[in-house]
This record gives structure tokens, sequence and C-alpha cells, in this order.
């Protein structure tokens, strides 16, 4: 099977092609013949009832300094394309957005990877929230009282920005911190969107999980182990990735969020496990599939790569 394949994504000359998962597909797609095209969110333009991309042919390798190619501009068609690869990094925000509703357009028809719609409806931290029996004691909220209410009752929190990634602006406060309400000052100034509040997880401090799982299923997993002074187990925050397997708690959330997952056309999601609670569902931008290589031997792109085939054979045998 030969596919056309447009990867929606940030400049492919900044990613590090040790780490970046969507470098990893694209590696992937190219070894089995793909064609691949390369386009920015903001080079999509919608008329006359067609989305079409200003982009351009990439060819990749795994060469440090030398990974790609591109070829000359040119308009393509994107209903022609056999998968639309949505892989920019958040934030989460109108822009965004915007590109989910104008992929609708030719999805399925052409596959888009993840499903826009659900992507648009699936954010990090609201999504979660349909699985209250695996989430920590958790308070999505702008009302200070309601905040304040939560800290009382379960003294240690962590605050963060609803859509917020990478780490940034997750807030550790303590039962004797006197700067709560100076954050959510901060929080109200930035935004009008309320805060999400949790209890904290003190295992954090030994990491938290990052479990990737291909249209549903668990495939591999890895620790990311906060450095000293830290809260957050983020990488892009200076955590550092461990080898990881799957326990019985984790197989349980897995097998509880699966069947939504699959359903919805997530074919690539990263969840986030901590001290045994599922505290997010990643479905963006998931990341950590060359880690997980690394340490395991496993071909996490290879398995999203078959699934996306199996869909598309599937469809045209309708």
């Amino acid at each position: 099977m030969k596919l056309a394949v447009a990867i929606q994504m940030d400049p492919i000359e900044a990613v590090d092609i040790e780490a970046d998962s969507t470098f990893a597909l694209a590696l992937e797609a190219s070894l089995r013949g793909h064609a691949l095209y390369h386009y920015l969110p903001q080079n999509l333009a919608f008329a006359q009832g067609r989305l079409k991309a200003r982009a351009r042919a990439l060819k990749v390798r795994r060469k440090k300094g030398d990974h790609y190619a591109l070829g000359a501009p040119e308009t393509l068609d994107l209903a022609s394309l056999d998968v639309v690869l949505l892989r920019q990094d958040p934030p989460f925000d109108m822009a965004y957005i915007t590109t989910t509703h104008l992929l609708e357009h030719i999805h399925p028809a052409t596959l888009v990877v993840n499903d826009p719609a659900s992507v648009r409806n699936a954010p990090e931290k609201l999504f979660v929230t349909h699985f209250p029996e695996l989430m920590p004691p958790t308070l999505i909220a702008s009302d200070r009282d309601e905040i304040k209410a939560f800290r009382a009752e379960h003294r240690e929190i962590v605050v963060k920005p609803l859509y917020g990634n990478g780490g940034a602006g997750v807030f550790h406060v303590r039962p004797d911190d006197d700067n709560l309400n100076a954050l959510l000052e901060m929080f109200a100034a930035r935004s009008r969107e309320p805060v999400i509040v949790q209890k904290y997880l003190p295992e954090v401090r030994q990491g938290d999980k990052r479990i990737i799982l291909v249209d549903g299923r668990a495939v591999g997993a890895l620790k990311r182990v906060p450095p000293p002074g830290e809260a957050r187990a983020n990488l892009h925050a200076g955590a550092r990735a461990e080898k990881a397997t799957l326990d019985a708690r984790d197989r349980e959330i897995c097998a509880a969020i699966g069947p939504a997952l699959k359903e919805r056309g997530l074919i690539f999601v990263g969840i986030d496990v901590i001290g045994g609670f599922l505290t997010e569902i990643n479905v963006t931008s998931p990341t950590g599939i060359q880690e997980i290589g690394r340490f395991d031997g496993v071909n996490i792109e290879a398995q999203i790569w078959d699934a996306i085939e199996a869909r598309i054979a599937t469809a045209k045998k309708k």
C-alpha cells in the first residue's frame, strides 16, 4: 500500500530527530514508500468547498544536521490525499481549534489522524473527566471560594491552566503556602478560562508514567522523573526518561478508556498516570515513542502506521 501523506506540523527544521515522535512517524512512512508532504497550519486555505495547503514534498533521514529535504512549494487539494497527520504542537487555542474544523471537510475520505472532531472535543485535561473513577480528586473552576474549599479539604494541591501543555504554568501549592490568592489573580489576568486543581500526588516525585495507546491498545510506557526540587514530570520541564512497564492498574486504566479512544478515531494517544491515577489523555500531539523504542526495542511508529493502513484498507472495501 503506497499512500500520499501530508503532515501538518511545526517547522521540520527545528525537530530533535532523537526525540520527536512526528519525525519517527515520517521516517517510518518513508520506509514504507509513502509519499510525504509537509505544511504548517498557517498554510491551510479553504475556498469554494475545497481545503488546500501550500505544501512541499518531504524527504527525511536519520542524519543529525541533515535530517530533511523539502521540495518546491505547491498547492495541494487535501481531499486528493490518503492521509493527513495532525501533528502540530499545542497550545490548544482557537487557531488549533480552527484547523480541526477545516480538516473535518476532508475526513474521513482523507483519513486525518487523529480524527479532527475528536481532537477538538477531547482536550487533554477535559476528556479525562469522563472517567472520574480513574482520576485523582479534581476541581475545574474559576470561583475562588470553591478552589479554597478544595484546598482546605485536600491541603496539598496542584493548580494548572486548563489548556496548558508541556508543564507550563503548573504550580504545586502546599498547605502553608500563602500565594494562592496571588496565583489565582495571575491566572485570571491571563485568561477567562477556569483553572484545573487536583490533589497533589506525592508519587510524582518518583515520576509519572506516559503510556502510549495505538487504536485503543496499550503498546508501551516510559517513566518521566522530575529533577530535584521540581514537581513537574514533563520532559520539556527537565524530567528524565526511564524504562517502565505496565502494571495491573495501568492495564485496568487502558482497558477502561481504550474502546472510547478507538471509537473516536484517536489512533495515537498518550496518557499520563501518577500513583495509579489517570491525570491526562493527550490526543493533540503525543510524544514518547522514540524513548520507549530505545528502552523496550518496540517500534510504535510501525504499529501506528499498521493501524492507519488497516483503516484505509477497510474503508476501500466498503
